[in-house]
């Protein structure tokens, strides 16, 4: 999906438009300037079109004054980021000083860039607009962020630009390499791809950009894609943690299999298990790479003591298969990739219903669900309706009543049937025709 940033200078309506392109109040809306420090994201959509959304402080530039340095810097990442700009600016005060420099450096950094003027209310502020044409990024589309006048006409410019250059469907297997910050994840993508693609320090944070690479292997090509933390421009840590945190969701979104990265030394901490637990949610394939395993298997007692306890933690997430390695060493990094390509192919395997119904069906005649509020729970059929995730339909007579500890139960019965190895699988209940 895209990512869209709103951007201007204070108080022209930014997080009113952001609240009307998301349907819900989710920005903090205040008179007062500068209430929005922190760049907010939220999903949107509009005629079909999925696309994240940023709502960003106000910019005001060359100021020293603290917060308003720690908001223009969020701003700029939000613009460096983003696929389309929307640039806001306030109808009713017209063009001022601050709208020409915002303008400006909107201009040279070749996004796309909808130019909208909030605060027209009616037919004949919609002619106020006209002077921002000197602005030069096109046509303004005068709107009302708080009522949603005309804010059709510019949404469906945004979701024009959104579509250009999209009409090719990637279908080489994408691989996202996510984790908390220095754990290794750069260095794992430098050793996969054989030179130094990103620039890998000690410091936590260093990766600015996002970068995809193109690893070649065995004549198959693949996309890496790393989400290294931002390299730190200032003092501001939000800025980075933010940033940091939307990348990693936007990984997820974009890729086939997730590797998420963990420090062997330090051990799985509470940050990992929220990014595994968003891979399994965005049911993604997922393969956990414990590097600087270098470091630990040197003493055979505390390697099986520490994969033990992870292994206890992630209790629930027992189909997820655990490849130690360690990137500086290169210890066993080609079976990261082995192991992605397996997982990918179970994602778009599509088992016949028959073969469901015959083995599926049978286990779980041989133990029933339990009765809930008097009633027999039973299943009659059941069949896969879709691939990359797997899903699977089952028609009973009491779908509601089903209880999720059966829920899991058929799960491992499916997984015991076939090989889901690392792939995250959804289900259905529906209840069936009489």
């Amino acid at each position: 999906m895209g990512l869209v940033a709103i951007v201007g200078r204070p108080n022209v309506g930014k997080s009113t438009l952001f609240n009307r392109i998301i349907e819900e109040r989710h920005a903090i809306v205040e008179g007062e300037p500068g209430v929005t420090r922190d760049r907010l994201y939220a999903r949107a959509d509009w005629g079909g079109k999925h696309f994240d959304i940023v709502d960003t402080g106000g910019i005001v530039p060359q100021s020293e004054d603290v917060f308003e340095k720690a908001i223009r810097e969020q701003a700029m990442l939000a613009i460096e980021e983003a696929d389309v700009i929307i640039f806001a600016v306030d109808g009713r005060d017209g063009i001022t000083p601050i709208d020409e420099t915002i303008g400006g450096m909107l201009r040279s950094s070749k996004k796309p860039v909808v130019l909208v003027v909030n605060k027209c209310d009616n037919a004949m502020a919609d002619m106020n607009s006209a002077e921002f044409y000197s602005l030069g990024l096109g046509d303004p589309y005068p709107i009302s962020a708080l009522n949603g006048r005309s804010t059709g006409d510019f949404l469906d410019a945004v979701i024009e630009h959104l579509d250009q250059g999209n009409d090719q469907e990637d279908t080489r297997l994408k691989i996202a390499v996510v984790g908390r910050p220095n754990v290794g994840k750069s260095s794992l993508t430098n050793a996969l791809l054989g030179k130094d693609r990103m620039v890998v320090t000690p410091v936590a944070g260093t990766t600015r950009d996002a970068i995809d690479s193109v690893l070649t292997y065995y004549g198959e090509q693949i996309v890496l894609i790393d989400t290294a933390g931002l390299r730190r421009r200032s003092q501001i840590k939000e800025s980075v943690e933010l940033y940091s945190t939307m990348r990693t969701s936007r990984a997820i979104d974009r890729c086939d299999v997730a590797v998420v990265v963990i420090d062997a030394v330090q051990g799985l901490e509470a940050q990992d298990k929220r990014i595994i637990n968003e891979v399994e949610q965005a049911r993604k394939g997922i393969i956990i790479a414990l590097n600087k395993w270098d470091l630990i298997e040197k003493d055979t007692k505390t390697a099986d003591l520490f994969m033990q306890k992870i292994r206890e933690e992630l209790r629930t997430l027992d189909y997820v298969p655990i490849v130690t390695i360690s990137a500086v060493t290169k210890q066993r990094i080609t079976k990261v990739i082995e192991m992605a390509k397996l997982i990918q192919q179970r994602r778009g395997v599509r088992i016949p219903t028959h073969e469901l119904n015959e083995e599926l069906i049978a286990m779980l005649e041989r133990t029933p669900p339990p009765s809930v509020k008097g009633r027999d729970l039973r299943i009659n059929y059941v069949t896969q309706v879709g691939t990359e995730p797997p899903l699977f339909a089952f028609f009973l007579n009491f779908p509601e009543l089903l209880p999720e500890a059966y829920k899991r139960f058929i799960e491992r019965q499916l997984r015991n049937i076939h090989d889901f190895e690392g792939v995250p699988i959804s289900f259905l209940f529906r209840k069936k025709r009489d």
